[in-house]
């Protein structure tokens, strides 16, 4: 399942979706993307290094899990291994951070 960037802006603004629960942003690109580009606040579990420590698995807890890419592909594979391993609403972000830049905050680079 896919959620558009300006409603997880709005969540991220207000640190919670529309049920009150806090958000958190998983970006699972490479370290090497993440270091030309990258959403604040956004945790970095890059896909290749999947799946991710239990440590770091649960800075997720009780959280709503929004996870993003580049454009959108490997988010959607992220979040469907979410959903399946305890995050039943895990959420990929459309367009990932290229769309983010170019609608929410151009100072993002685009690569």
């Amino acid at each position: 399942m896919e959620i558009d960037i300006h409603t997880v802006s709005r969540w991220l603004d207000s640190n919670q979706d529309n049920a009150g629960k806090p958000v958190a942003l998983v970006d699972c690109r490479e370290p090497h993307e993440f270091d030309i580009a990258k959403i604040d606040g956004a945790i970095l579990m890059p896909m290749s290094q999947w799946p991710p420590s239990a440590e770091l698995l649960s800075e997720l807890e009780n959280k709503t899990v929004v996870v993003h890419c580049h454009h959108g592909g490997r988010s959607l594979r992220v979040a469907n291994w979410f959903r399946h391993n305890g995050h039943p609403e895990a959420l990929s972000m459309a367009g990932g951070i290229d769309k983010w830049s170019m609608d929410i905050d151009p100072s993002i680079p685009r690569y």
